[in-house]
């Protein structure tokens, strides 16, 4: 299965007077998995149906490998959709519900059946195929609606947060078997989500979106260890932004003047002995505590009054247990995992 690069060059969207896609461009390689990742209202959906060709733009244009799709028929972009709810036809059975991209090929009968079990084996559907969709549990449906998506072999896949339906542990296998499917097919992929773990375990690149803009593209690594602005930082992960001055070298200096630092609350520590390189402290009193299994969450209220969060891993949170509500505590981080924000036009 081929697979193409796709070009967005200053697309715009807007409802009335809400501004859905504000002037987005982003380049997509042949293959890559990319994630758009928002809140609601982001417009991470309006674009991904933008390109699906059910949002009709009001400005900007779309290009699919050499092809410019901005005026396209959806049918005409033989892109495979995965929808949020699946989109299932219910009065048919498996088989049929995977069959039928075919079927509107005019795909001869007997070949149709035979790509379409083949697409089933893929989604380890086999021996499903007889089987009414109201009998399948959630997992199984979202793998007919891949094997639906990929049975006519699209050289473009687009996905709405098609795993939000689903509990955490089915959710977090469905991930890799996304993925999986992804890499052995080859085929570009645009995922819509609002999960940032999500967006984090699966993506080559991520694109954070916030009010129709795109904040920040980049790999997941520096999307989570050094955001370009306060939205991606907060976004990602439990983000410390902290003021410079709070923050204490080992030799009883400051790093005062730097701006704002971002520490996650992973990065911290109670002992400075397992830090390696120099290591920045500041202290806070314990707000509250909360034992989450494989780690402890301690909440920090510094002297500025800002809050501080640290996430110990219970490997080494032996100290957490005797600590209460009150107590003053000193606080470790490398100095060389310190992201300084950028500071930012109007701040």
């Amino acid at each position: 299965m081929t697979s193409l690069p796709i070009s967005i060059a200053s697309v715009r969207k807007a409802y009335g007077s809400y501004v859905a896609l504000d002037n987005v461009s982003l380049d997509i390689a042949a293959g890559e998995f990319l994630t758009l990742l928002g809140p609601s209202g982001s417009g991470k959906t309006t674009l991904l149906m933008a390109l699906a060709g059910f949002v009709r733009l009001d400005g900007g244009s779309l290009t699919i490998g050499e092809q410019d799709v901005t005026r396209l028929a959806p049918n005409k972009r033989e892109i495979g959709i995965v929808f949020q709810n699946y989109a299932l036809f219910p009065h048919m059975s498996v088989l049929g519900n995977v069959e039928y991209p075919l079927m509107l090929r005019k795909t001869p009968r007997a070949e149709a059946r035979e790509r379409a079990l083949a697409a089933l084996a893929r989604v380890k559907l086999d021996g499903f195929g007889d089987r009414n969709i109201a009998a399948l549990s959630g997992g199984q449906r979202q793998r007919v609606a891949l094997a639906r998506a990929i049975v006519f072999e699209p050289r473009v896949m687009l996905m709405d947060e098609p795993l939000s339906a689903l509990d955490k542990n089915l959710r977090e296998h469905m991930q890799f078997e996304i993925r999986r499917l992804h890499d052995d097919l080859g085929v570009t992929t645009i995922y819509v989500t609002h999960d940032q773990r999500e967006a984090l375990t699966m993506s080559d690149r991520i694109a954070v979106m916030e009010a129709g803009r795109i904040r920040q593209m980049d790999a997941p690594q520096e999307i989570y260890r050094r955001p370009a602005n306060r939205f991606v930082a907060e976004f990602m992960g439990e983000a410390n932004l902290i003021v410079s001055e709070l923050l204490l070298t080992a030799t009883g200096g400051t790093l005062a003047g730097r701006g704002l630092a971002m520490i996650r609350a992973e990065g911290f520590d109670l002992s400075p002995e397992g830090i390696v390189g120099e290591n920045v402290m500041i202290k806070g009193k314990i707000a509250t505590k909360a034992f989450r299994g494989e780690n402890w969450l301690l909440n920090l209220i510094a002297d500025d009054g800002s809050a501080i969060m640290l996430s110990i891993p219970a490997s080494r949170a032996a100290g957490c247990v005797g600590l209460a509500a009150g107590d003053i505590v000193t606080a470790y981080t490398p100095a060389a995992d310190i992201h300084f924000l950028p500071k930012e036009a109007g701040a």
